[in-house]
């Protein structure tokens, strides 16, 4: 069989085998346009007044919104409800957690045919800078937390977000929008070392560590919060709305996403290959998320080839210059136990991959560069695949997650 692949902004073609097995998120079909799922979700709020009631007495609104390498359709919903929070005077922070600021074509993206009335009013979050945080005590867990001022000063905060599977959050969108979208680093780093801990993973919640530290957090924020939170297929396009309090429109987003991500299998496979498609093929840090899922979906001593331009390069670089000074992932993950700092989880997880299967990875990034996360470079994607499968032996299993940043294969 012959397929193409999505490839930064291209295609890539592949020949594989006809017995491929193709992952990708579940169809969840809907005849609504993306701004009508939105004004349907608007006019049902879950438990909460509705926006125009939401912002009455308004003094310091404030928005928060996602960063340019997430697929967050903000543009859209700011097609919707743009005009009221222009009038109420509405201000902006970008959730950018512990990375850098978006460039100009981000927040184009970011706020699409709205960029021209909001970017002025926008600012990006910097967890570094101490100077615009402020503590607020600690969580159960003993994370310090520190919280972007304006977020504070804030007496009304409207959050657009997308709920989609995370690698070890359970699930991105609603309390993320504040840790670690406007914390200060030292409270990431701490939120994010709970990561190594073995409940934290994608579609965990209840007894997730780094979610219950997230839920945490929340009690810090004083001001009335309204949620938007949407839920993406495999296109990108909007295929369910909530909105109204945060945990309830986030919780019934889990609901939607689990239908349209979680895919069941009967088996695991000997070679698979994951794509981490645009926005998150940005970089390595952002792409590992297909490393993460496709694993789940390899046997063991298989394959797992990821394909991702990685345009951007490494991303945050304190996982590779970790994995980098180790010369197994065992040596890895044993430092990672002996002294963590933020982004080690990145490195955990990548350790652990590799040590039970095999990882190749088609990207612009060089050799050398991947050979310290212990990666193989793959010239010829078609050739990597082939020789794979030939080392497999005969009968060797293939598939393809389409869209491994967010499927979440599920072995039954």
């Amino acid at each position: 069989m012959r397929i193409d692949l999505p490839y930064r902004n291209g295609k890539i073609g592949l020949d594989l085998p006809d017995s491929t097995e193709v992952i990708e998120p579940n169809n969840k079909e809907t005849d609504d346009s993306p701004r009508d799922l939105v004004r349907q979700a608007l006019e049902k709020p879950l438990d909460s007044p509705d926006l125009d009631r939401f912002f009455v007495g308004a003094v310091h609104p404030l928005v928060i919104v996602n960063d340019g390498t997430r697929p967050t359709p903000t543009s859209v919903v700011l097609d919707v409800i743009g005009d009221g929070l222009e009038a109420c005077g509405a201000r902006f922070i970008v959730a950018t957690g512990a990375h850098r600021a978006p460039t100009e074509d981000e927040y184009r993206f970011i706020f699409g045919a709205n960029y021209g009335r909001f970017r002025e009013k926008t600012e990006a979050h910097d967890a570094r800078r101490r100077e615009s945080l402020v503590f607020c005590g600690t969580t159960r867990a003993g994370t310090p937390l520190w919280l972007n001022r304006r977020v504070l000063e804030a007496d009304r905060i409207l959050v657009i977000g997308s709920v989609e599977p995370h690698y070890f959050a359970g699930y991105t969108g609603g309390r993320k929008a504040f840790l670690p979208g406007v914390a200060g680093y030292e409270t990431i780093q701490a939120n994010h070392k709970l990561a190594l801990q073995p409940q934290a993973h994608s579609l965990a919640l209840d007894e997730n560590p780094v979610h219950r530290d997230m839920e945490d957090a929340l009690s810090s924020i004083k001001a009335p919060v309204f949620s938007v939170m949407t839920v993406l297929d495999k296109d990108q396009r909007i295929v369910y709305c909530a909105s109204g309090d945060l945990t309830a429109s986030f919780m019934a987003a889990v609901r939607s996403a689990n239908e349209v991500f979680a895919v069941p299998l009967r088996r695991r496979f000997d070679v698979v290959i994951s794509v981490a498609r645009s926005p998150m093929d940005i970089n390595l840090y952002q792409a590992q998320k297909a490393i993460d899922n496709g694993a789940l979906a390899v046997a063991d001593g298989g394959v797992l080839i990821l394909v991702a331009s990685c345009w951007d390069g490494i991303g945050d670089s304190a996982y590779l210059d970790l994995l980098g000074s180790a010369s197994t992932p065992q040596e890895a993950l044993d430092k990672i136990a002996a002294g963590y700092k933020l982004g080690y989880h990145k490195a955990a997880k990548i350790a652990q991959a590799a040590e039970r299967i095999r990882l190749v990875a088609y990207s612009e990034l060089d050799r050398a560069t991947l050979k310290r996360a212990f990666i193989t470079k793959a010239d010829s994607l078609q050739e990597s695949v082939d020789t794979a499968l030939a080392g497999r032996g005969p009968g060797a299993k293939v598939a393809i997650l389409i869209d491994g940043t967010l499927t979440v294969p599920i072995i039954e």
